[in-house]
């Protein structure tokens, strides 16, 4: 059995409590990955000392030498691409296929935050005053916390890892402890790519330990997190007292709308894709599926038949569709929302239990369940689940579908079947969401663009893309007055 370790101050160290927790597969709970570190508080002061000098350093080398160490980090990545899918797979449990998804989004994202070093632009503008240069730049900001979940092990963390560093900070990763092996090895390659070791931290460990001590810190003036709603809102609470960045990624309770014009065929493969894939557990997942009229029915029976066809297994075994949920406390709650939906009045149509027989005995698995007659405002309806449960919603028109998207308190990712030019375009004004899909599902983020929700889904930063290095770094105005006299901006122009 394997003991890991956190990366502090430039070496890989145990735990100040010196407790450990056990990683295990969640396709197979007889599959013990390792131990990890169960950090505590004196661990987080010692990276954030650790991260404060490592900062002086790197905040001094020039952002196109920074992009050169994580052009080579992309490399390494695209060599280690199996390897990386498989620790993936084992610790979190989704398929291959997904799992090299997502060191793909991870190698994407090294390669554009490498060029991003050539073009943390400013802005040079006119003076109002004769004989004065007037500009902006950006700056570094310290220290930051990146805070990051599950069921995007490798992906997430380099949204946020990399640009934190192309814009020359430090960076203190405090993974999800479900997937502290993904973290590990990301920080080795990060090393390996020639980054200064005192500018990289891993602390593992409990959110509510090492999560909260890193939130609380003052030392540490960014805050990026991705997780649940309600952690989201400590995290929050705390940062806006302390006066620190924040950028919150939360929930999703997110709506394919397939009008009676779709494509239904694209529609049904769409649909499979956004709600089983990552066995639902994504903040862009399909949880409510809202079907005009026209089409529901026969749309339903086609999508139970091959709901039902779905394979569940490991990972790692060829053929499998659906993984595991990612452990039993997920599964639980599932479990509860299969209870209210049948309370409320909407019908199970497929799936509602545990999957078990042969090897799915030893993992957390779930049936792909289908609900039909959720009603609008109903818990299946308002309340994220994250697991692989799709709500269905019958509508007349137009205006109700769009009615029912925008009628929840989160507002990440939407989806539209049409064949009408109109109704799309309306759709991409009118749905509140931070991204809107045309026939296509609401899941799947390029990396050069920017990702993010409304609404409850977020606080307004965006991951990805062109925005993000502006939550990274700060602007600073610098004015050159050339004109030997004293002029007075507002005063003498007027």
């Amino acid at each position: 059995m394997s003991t890991f370790r956190n990366f502090i101050g430039g070496q890989w160290v145990a735990p100040s409590t010196d407790a450990y927790f056990e990683n295990r597969n969640p396709a197979d709970q007889d599959d013990l990955i390792g131990r990890f570190p169960a950090s505590g508080v004196a661990d987080v002061e010692a990276a954030v000392a650790s991260a404060r000098r490592g900062f002086e350093r790197w905040k001094r080398t020039p952002p196109p030498a920074r992009g050169d160490v994580l052009r080579r980090v992309g490399d390494l990545l695209a060599a280690r691409k199996e390897e990386l899918a498989d620790i993936m797979t084992r610790e979190m449990g989704k398929p291959l296929a997904e799992t090299r998804g997502d060191v793909q989004e991870g190698i994407d994202t090294a390669y554009y935050a490498a060029t991003e070093g050539r073009r943390l632009f400013g802005h040079t503008v006119p003076s109002e005053l004769a004989n004065k240069w007037a500009m902006s730049m950006r700056r570094p900001i310290g220290v930051c916390g990146l805070i990051t979940p599950f069921n995007f092990p490798l992906a997430i963390p380099t949204w946020k890892a990399f640009p934190a560093l192309l814009c020359g900070n430090a960076v203190i990763l405090k993974p999800a402890e479900d997937v502290p092996h993904t973290a590990t090895v990301l920080v080795e390659i990060l090393l390996e790519a020639g980054l200064p070791p005192e500018v990289i931290q891993l602390v593992h460990g409990m959110g509510e330990v090492v999560g909260k001590a890193l939130v609380e810190h003052p030392q540490v003036p960014v805050i990026s997190f991705t997780g649940s709603t309600e952690t989201g809102r400590f995290v929050g609470e705390t940062c806006g007292r302390m006066h620190k960045r924040l950028s919150l990624e939360m929930g999703g309770k997110n709506a394919q709308i397939v009008f009676d014009d779709a494509d239904l065929d694209l529609a049904l493969d769409g649909v499979l894709w956004g709600a089983f894939g990552t066995t639902g557990q994504r903040c862009t997942a399909t949880s409510r599926l809202v079907l005009q009229a026209g089409i529901h029915d026969a749309f339903v029976a086609r999508l139970a038949d091959r709901a039902r066809a779905l394979r569940l297994g490991d990972g790692r075994v060829a053929g499998t569709d659906v993984g595991p949920l990612v452990n039993e406390a997920a599964r639980e709650k599932v479990e509860r929302y299969i209870r209210i939906g049948r309370e409320q009045g909407a019908t199970l149509v497929c799936g509602g239990e545990r999957a078990t027989g042969g090897a799915l005995d030893k993992g957390f698995f779930f049936q792909p369940t289908i609900f039909t007659g959720v009603t609008a405002g109903s818990r299946l309806d308002q309340e994220e689940i994250f697991g692989p449960v799709l709500s269905v919603i019958r509508v007349e028109s137009v205006d109700e579908a769009f009615s029912v998207n925008n009628g929840v308190r989160y507002g990440l990712s939407s989806s539209v079947y049409t064949g009408n030019v109109n109704v799309a375009f309306r759709a991409l004004q009118d749905l509140d969401n931070g991204i809107t899909y045309i026939n296509a599902p609401t899941i799947g983020a390029e990396a050069h663009l920017p990702f993010g929700g409304v609404k409850e889904t977020g606080n307004g930063h965006r991951e990805g893309g062109w925005e993000v290095y502006e939550f990274y770094s700060e602007t600073k105005v610098g004015y050159v007055d050339y004109s030997g006299a004293l002029q007075r901006a507002q005063i003498d122009n007027y």
